[in-house]
């Protein structure tokens, strides 16, 4: 009877990575004369390398063997490439929509703060108070006009400098 370790250990062992960058990895392939180590994009040049030289010696069947090994690593490659692009575009896809998110987000809120400022905050028909209606006349607010549409809020007064900090010295603290 097998144990539960042995098993848990095979079960990752396929013939693809589970993730990872494929592009970087280094291979060990099992070619006809033996082991080529490194990256895809190197296996392929040793084995296109070790298919000109079959070529030039006259062996078909080698040449042949090595351009299908040089092939294999070339789809391998050509995969994990557009894997990577699509990935790429996804999260440049994501990217520019939570842009989009955050420059409405601002918008909205310039806009609201733009309608507090202005005093507007009034009733769907664009009135501020109901009585009043909006106007658009394109002519500057008197202070009159502002006063009778703004509700009156206590002033506060200003106290000069030398007197917020504490100077006797000055006419201003005198008072």
């Amino acid at each position: 009877m097998r144990s539960s370790k042995s098993r848990s250990r095979n079960k990752n062992r396929n013939n693809r990575p589970s993730g990872g960058n494929i592009v970087n990895r280094v291979f060990d392939s099992s070619g006809p004369d033996g082991k080529v180590r490194g990256t895809p994009q190197q296996i392929i040049d040793k084995y296109t390398q070790l298919h000109r030289d079959a070529q030039l010696a006259g062996d078909r069947v080698d040449a042949e063997n090595y351009a299908q090994h040089a092939e294999h690593y070339l789809r391998m490659l050509a995969e994990a490439q557009r894997e990577m692009e699509k990935s790429r575009e996804k999260q440049e896809k994501e990217q520019r929509d939570r842009q989009a998110e955050r420059d409405r987000e601002r918008s909205e809120r310039l806009r609201a703060q733009e309608d507090a400022s202005n005093g507007e905050g009034g009733d769907d028909n664009g009135n501020d108070e109901g009585d009043q209606p909006s106007s658009d006349s394109g002519l500057v607010e008197t202070p009159e006009e502002s006063a009778q549409a703004a509700p009156k809020r206590p002033r506060r007064r200003r106290t000069p400098k030398a007197e917020q900090q504490g100077d006797s010295d000055t006419p201003a603290a005198a008072e």
